[in-house]
């Protein structure tokens, strides 16, 4: 039986906020957008129809919820969520807060631009608003 590993990539762009009953909970490192990962913390999953019909319901469970508390975290105008996987294969929900205005609006957040990291204090005000609403 194998073992649940984080991609590297996905190690690396992201830093974990918690564990949920079936996701890591992850904050991308990339300030322009308040944006979150769900990672099922199962082995070799690829697509969402890997995951078991528990697991499946388990993960738009945890999406709902990661989506509301972002949503109140940041009063946002719209939620973006969706997965892709083009580069990085291992099954992963992406969760972002958009707003009117903002650098990709009204396109798509991936590969648009570079990454502004967080400052410090800015990603512990979201981590601490996100925990909360949760």
């Amino acid at each position: 039986m194998s073992l649940f590993a984080l991609d590297p990539r996905l190690e690396r762009d992201s830093t974990l906020l918690m564990k949920l009953g079936l996701c890591q909970l992850r904050l991308m490192r990339d300030s322009r957008w308040p944006w979150l990962l769900l990672v099922p913390q199962r082995p070799g999953i690829a697509e969402i129809f890997d995951l078991t019909p528990l697991d499946q319901t388990m993960l738009t469970f945890e999406t709902s919820i990661t989506a509301k508390a972002l949503k109140q975290a940041t009063g946002c105008h719209k939620i973006n969520v969706g997965a892709l996987g083009n580069q990085v294969s291992q099954f992963h929900f992406h969760v972002i807060a958009r707003e009117q205005g903002d650098p990709a609006w009204p396109g798509p957040v991936w590969g648009y631009g570079e990454a502004t990291p967080w400052t410090d204090s800015a990603r512990t005000i979201l981590t601490e608003r996100l925990l909360e609403a949760i």
